[in-house]
């Protein structure tokens, strides 16, 4: 399929009429079908970004798409303020899939993590929030002041008081930043933006009980990595954990925007507008994410990440190239970590027809959709091979 649209006139009015804070890449993508999507000139990618981790399922689910189109002929929008059989069913349904039984539905894992924060705060009367060193847990303040990166912060200035940042996966660190005025510590279990670092499971168990020791709520920040994405429905099955507030978003609605906190009982009674959301748990999304989980467990999408993962794994580790330092990853969330900026190997994989994601300056990151065919991972293997001498030009 070719656009009606030429390529010149998209990039055209995106340059004039989008806000600039992307940095827009000469493609303008029209359609996308499971694991590649086409420009607006019909040129195919293999996409293994997946929308940012958005894409989980793969592009234009049939599945998700009918029931999209379903919903969108039924109910669009419903205030949480009425009950909605959409929504109920996927609160049951989130309820049955993590272990916990009361959810705040919203737009974005950046929703989620804001939300999460207010919630902390409310609960325990306190004001303090400690997370982790090369953490990202969005854009909106609250979020940003929880987000390790300078870059990010700076600009913003000044930002949500209350905030501070110690070294992730040391517990001893963690000891000594949490302190009386600690309503909560929030860290990804796998830290993405951050260079595809996963928590020990020793640290993990560690921070749980230093948390439960001091009345401090522990909120897992699961965005990127749940609904299969690490090889189990949620990265907190690595851990037997269930942590006080969980914060979900990325592909739950396989592709559409929505955002979750599951709520753990030590949050305790939630007073009646004590937080809200326009669109949150709006019927359309609803219907997509019940359709998304339904995809999740009946195409053993989990099982087929861990399984697809660890082979990935083991050949990506097997290139020879002076420029690679590590590789390292978790079901299908991979980083490659170079000895050099990973922009031009970025460039040079789009010009091979493969899109992948940076995870700081010099780490290259996987996030494929989860039924990926390995023989497309065959072909961004080679991609990747040819693009890593690019990494010299900087």
């Amino acid at each position: 399929m070719v656009s009606e649209l030429s390529t010149e006139r998209i990039l055209a009015a995106e340059r004039a009429h989008a806000s600039g804070v992307y940095p827009l890449r000469d493609v303008a993508l029209v359609r996308g079908e499971g694991s590649r999507v086409w420009d607006s000139e019909g040129r195919e990618y293999l996409d293994l970004a997946a929308g940012h981790g958005v894409a989980s399922f793969g592009h234009a689910h049939p599945r998700i798409a009918a029931a999209v189109a379903e919903q969108a002929r039924r109910l669009i929008t419903c205030p949480g303020s009425f009950a909605n059989d959409r929504r109920a069913e996927l609160l049951e349904r989130l309820a049955e899939l993590t272990g916990f039984e009361r959810f705040f539905l919203c737009n974005s894992g950046t929703e989620a993590v804001e939300g999460a924060l207010k919630l902390a705060r409310v609960a325990t009367g306190r004001g303090g929030v400690v997370a982790a060193v090369r953490g990202f847990h969005g854009r909106t303040f609250g979020a940003l002041s929880a987000t390790w990166e300078k870059r990010y912060r700076e600009p913003f200035a000044p930002l949500v008081p209350g905030f501070s940042h110690a070294p992730y996966d040391d517990l001893a660190a963690m000891e000594k930043a949490v302190g009386r005025d600690t309503a909560c510590v929030l860290i990804e279990l796998v830290q993405g933006e951050g260079g595809v670092r996963a928590a020990s499971k020793e640290y993990v168990a560690g921070l749980r009980a230093l948390c439960q020791e001091r009345g401090v709520l522990l909120v897992i920040d699961e965005v990127q990595t749940g609904f299969g994405r690490t090889g189990r429905n949620l990265a907190c099955e690595h851990h037997d954990l269930q942590p006080d507030l969980l914060c979900l978003g990325k592909a739950i609605a396989g592709g559409l925007p929505m955002g979750a906190v599951a709520i753990g009982a030590r949050v305790g009674e939630l007073e009646s507008g004590s937080h809200g959301s326009t669109f949150g748990g709006n019927p359309l999304a609803c219907a997509a994410a019940l359709a998304a989980l339904d995809v999740l467990r009946e195409e053993n999408l989990a099982q087929r990440a861990d399984e697809t993962g660890r082979w990935l794994l083991k050949r990506m580790r097997k290139i020879e190239s002076p420029l690679v330092r590590e590789v390292r990853g978790i079901g299908l969330m991979i980083g490659m970590e170079l000895k050099q900026r990973v922009n031009p190997v970025l460039k040079a994989l789009i010009e091979r027809g493969v899109i992948a994601l940076p995870a700081g300056p010099t780490v290259l990151r996987l996030l494929p959709p989860l039924g990926i065919e390995r023989e497309d991972l065959e072909r961004a293997l080679v991609a990747i091979e040819e693009s890593l001498p690019e990494a010299t030009r900087v």
